[in-house]
């Protein structure tokens, strides 16, 4: 089962989720709404790998309110996303083992195959 993390007002998000929906079953999680703890983030964080920081949008106003950076430690930066969700890069595609962010929209197909 895949979990997808949806902001409906977002075209990639849409996207995603339309192409989920056509390969079978998709729990949507508006994560605006439902906003993930901390737990869940670092949770999620962990099947992505990666950079933390590559789980935000720092582009957003509230990356630079929050006086954050590139450079700024996981644990402020997981902080950040369970304070504010908007910062959560969007939209992303969870399973049980694996978790993708479907920019472009199309790789989180890749999900369907395990």
């Amino acid at each position: 089962m895949i979990t997808l993390w949806h902001n409906p007002r977002c075209s990639k998000s849409r996207a995603a989720l339309a192409l989920l929906e056509d390969r079978g079953e998709v729990i949507v999680r508006r994560y605006l709404e439902d906003a993930p703890s901390e737990v869940e983030l670092r949770a999620a964080h962990a099947l992505l790998g990666g950079p933390v920081i590559a789980m935000l949008r720092t582009g957003e106003a509230e990356f630079r309110a929050l006086g954050l950076s590139r450079e700024a430690s996981d644990d402020a930066l997981f902080a950040a996303m369970a304070a504010q969700p908007k910062l959560i890069e969007r939209p992303l595609a969870l399973t049980d083992t694996r978790a993708i962010i479907g920019r472009p929209p199309e790789v989180v197909l890749a999900l369907t195959d395990t």
